[in-house]
């Protein structure tokens, strides 16, 4: 019977919960009610709710446990559950700034709110560690391979690359060409790409106008009787030079004292043979290019350099230049001319690069890659390129403060080359910065400071924010 009388009265009073707990203050068994959200006064707004099972755990609003049971409000005079504790209301003391979001998201809200997923935004309050820096610990820093070096005075060396092609010296190419209407007699073993001696014959002329002025050079060096000889046979003399006879020639006949049929033409330097038009036989009129010979000795490489490094050449710098068809050799050369103008298609400067060929392996254009050393011996204040987190607006290093501590800091940058990074601007020397798992630590970092940017709007609404939490 008294069962019975038991369960008839837990029936009629079905909002309210038993519940028994231990006291270690008066040590004994204490049975209370607790009020369920069914029952809760309807003129007044929960502080916060609480886990059901007493755990401590609570929410800024109405939510679940895992098992499925409402979390119980609590109110500000109520009296209940004076044993459990309440990190709400110790933390109440506190000005609430902000709440960000509960999956570290850069998203904050200045009122409480659920993220699409359920979860409650986490409360920030005022003094929390939010001074741009980003904490970690040391299982952490040493899972992420966290490293860090001090910034150090070292000089920078700068490589400005440019693609090009080589060319020929134009001051070391040489043309044969008849002054005169001349036939070709006769010509020597040499053909296009054959490689030839100053001085080896190439071909023979008959010339009428080069006979006539043999002729009478021969016949004023012989007379002595002749009044003026000297004069006019320094005139016969330039007119064989005028037809281009050359000096070996000349200086055959005033030894001996004959007039040549022909003429042998020779090469005027050593080089190889890049054109022959001479065919036995033919018939040359004045201006006729018979044979063009170049000297490969010394070729150009002409590169193309973008026109946003053209502020760090110069001309007399040293250049390394590797043709693609030898990838284990590098050619040493310098720059000779900057030519003073830009291609408005590919926003680029031709650039000339003087290199000896002893070997003439440089051949015409062959394609090459050029790389303008451009270093200063001087030391500047510099980094290791890994350190820098460039998004193309803003460049970023963190600096290491110690004690799993990480601050962002802006810089400004100069040169960039052989892995360093010139720093004008941001840091001191000695400074520690770090170079490995930047990125990690940056979306820490990231985090932080939009949280910082909520921070000073979050106050200037506190009661529309805890409407809009209890609407969420």
């Amino acid at each position: 019977m008294k069962t019975l009388r038991l369960l008839t009265t837990l029936a009629l009073g079905g909002g309210l919960a038993l519940g028994a707990y231990w006291s270690s203050n008066e040590g004994r068994w204490s049975v209370h009610a607790e009020v369920t959200p069914a029952a809760a006064p309807a003129d007044r707004a929960p502080l916060y709710y609480r886990d059901p099972s007493g755990a401590p755990l609570w929410s800024a609003g109405p939510r679940k446990d895992d098992r499925g049971r409402d979390y119980l409000p609590v109110y500000d005079d109520d009296k209940a559950a004076p044993a459990e504790p309440q990190p709400p209301q110790a933390a109440s003391s506190r000005k609430i700034l902000y709440y960000r979001n509960p999956m570290g998201l850069p998203d904050t809200s200045p009122a409480p709110k659920k993220d699409p997923m359920g979860m409650n935004y986490v409360p920030v309050y005022e003094g929390d560690a939010d001074d741009g820096t980003v904490k970690l610990s040391p299982g952490k820093i040493q899972r992420s391979g966290v490293k860090s070096e001090p910034v150090a005075r070292r000089p920078v060396r700068v490589l400005v690359k440019a693609p090009g092609t080589i060319q020929l010296d134009e001051r070391r190419v040489s043309v044969i060409a008849m002054r005169a209407e001349s036939f070709v007699q006769k010509i020597a073993d040499v053909t296009t790409g054959s490689r030839v001696k100053a001085g080896q014959p190439l071909m023979e002329i008959y010339s009428s106008a080069v006979a006539s002025a043999a002729a009478e050079y021969l016949a004023t060096i012989t007379s002595r009787t002749v009044g003026g000889v000297e004069i006019y046979g320094r005139g016969s003399r330039q007119r064989l030079i005028n037809l281009d006879v050359p000096d070996r020639v000349i200086a055959e006949m005033e030894k001996t004292h004959v007039a040549p049929v022909t003429i042998h033409w020779s090469a005027p330097r050593d080089g190889i043979v890049l054109e022959r038009n001479a065919i036995e036989g033919m018939r040359a009129n004045p201006g006729d290019v018979l044979f063009r010979i170049a000297d490969t000795s010394l070729v150009w490489a002409l590169v193309d350099v973008a026109e946003r490094d053209l502020g760090n050449i110069a001309v007399g710098q040293s250049v390394a230049v590797r043709a693609r068809s030898f990838p284990g050799r590098s050619f040493t050369g310098k720059i000779a001319v900057i030519y003073p103008q830009v291609n408005r298609e590919t926003r680029t400067v031709r650039v000339r690069i003087e290199l000896a060929n002893p070997d003439a392996m440089l051949l015409p254009d062959m394609y090459v890659d050029a790389d303008v050393d451009t270093a200063d011996s001087a030391p500047v204040l510099a980094i290791q390129d890994s350190a820098v987190l460039d998004t193309g607006t803003r460049q970023a290093v963190l600096v290491d403060k110690g004690d799993g501590r990480f601050e962002p800091r802006e810089v400004k940058l100069g040169r960039r080359g052989g892995g360093l990074i010139e720093v004008r601007d941001g840091l001191a020397e000695g400074e520690a910065v770090v170079t490995s798992a930047n990125f990690l630590i940056d979306a820490e970092s990231n985090l932080k400071a939009a949280l910082k940017g909520f921070a000073e709007a979050a106050p200037q609404a506190p009661d529309a924010g805890h409407a809009t939490g209890e609407h969420k």
